[in-house]
């Protein structure tokens, strides 16, 4: 999710508007020399213009969609899969701009939230909220612990889909000299599955299922949790500890040790905050194949 579809949509359709409502009030083309006739920026305008701006309104304030790009949310979220997002939950807010004009909610723990990167506002990044502010979140073992309660966590047997394990890794160039082929690509994911445990977490109303692999370990990698819990360093990521500051959220992956999440950058503003994920409405495998719709609901 890196480009800003608004950055094109809002100055077109602002710039379509005034020449509309330049004809409404002054030129006055499509009355006098009647429809066809008018020059093209103000057919443009008449033909395009109330679209864009119903377009906008929508994907501004009630719901925007996204597609998945990366397999930080397996087994939640899967690469190609197209979701739609609720621009409201979290306040409305102007586009371009992000002000908050309305406050109508604020992220639960457990929510699915898209974002715009702090290290980067252009970028939209999709993860799961684990604390809110003020929070202190700690990790011991394989298990999450909010404000020192430790998060409902229970291991499960998930049988993961073959199709979309396959899709673990995109082919295609991964360093100057090597391009990962289609059949390499889906080897190697199902090689990772094979060394994948599942877990089911609970947090307030949200249960879902987290990843983890065998003999991995990303935490320990990780150079915020470096910064903020000495203690992960000599436990070789296994154990950390850190504080939620005021107005601002943490987030991770539900594919834990192949996400880089809050553990590796820090904290998501609550200015940067873009929505909740709610529904996958459609999945596209890469390359030329046809989008399916059998990923069709809500997500938890």
């Amino acid at each position: 999710m890196d480009f800003d579809f608004n950055l094109i949509l809002v100055p077109l359709t602002i710039g379509l508007g005034i020449i509309w409502l330049l004809d409404k009030l002054a030129l006055k083309q499509r009355k006098t020399r009647g429809r066809g006739q008018e020059s093209l920026l103000v057919r443009w305008a008449y033909d395009f213009f109330p679209v864009l701006a119903v377009v906008l309104v929508v994907r501004s304030f009630l719901i925007e969609p996204f597609n998945i790009p990366s397999s930080s949310m397996v087994p939640t979220l899967y690469t190609g899969d197209f979701i739609a997002v609720n621009k409201y939950a979290y306040g409305v807010r102007l586009p371009l701009t992000y002000n908050k004009v309305l406050d109508t909610g604020e992220p639960a723990h457990g929510d699915v939230a898209v974002f715009r990167y702090p290290e980067n506002p252009s970028i939209y990044y999709i993860k799961r909220v684990i604390g809110l502010p003020g929070d202190t979140v700690s990790y011991d073992q394989g298990t999450i612990s909010i404000n020192d309660v430790p998060v409902d966590t229970k291991s499960i047997d998930f049988a993961a889909d073959t199709e979309l394990t396959s899709q673990l890794y995109l082919p295609g160039q991964i360093a100057p000299d090597q391009v990962l082929t289609e059949e390499s690509a889906a080897e190697m994911g199902q090689q990772e599955e094979a060394e994948a445990r599942y877990f089911q977490e609970t947090q307030g109303d949200n249960q879902h299922l987290v990843r983890y692999l065998n003999g991995m370990n990303s935490a320990q990698y990780a150079p915020f949790l470096q910064q903020q819990s000495p203690e992960v360093v000599s436990s070789e990521g296994t154990s950390w500890r850190i504080q939620v500051p005021d107005g601002q959220y943490f987030v991770m992956g539900d594919n834990r040790d192949r996400s880089a999440d809050g553990r590796f950058w820090g904290f998501v503003p609550n200015e940067n905050l873009a929505g909740k994920a709610v529904y996958i409405w459609m999945h596209k495998p890469p390359g030329l194949n046809l989008p399916t719709f059998k990923r069709n609901g809500t997500i938890d």
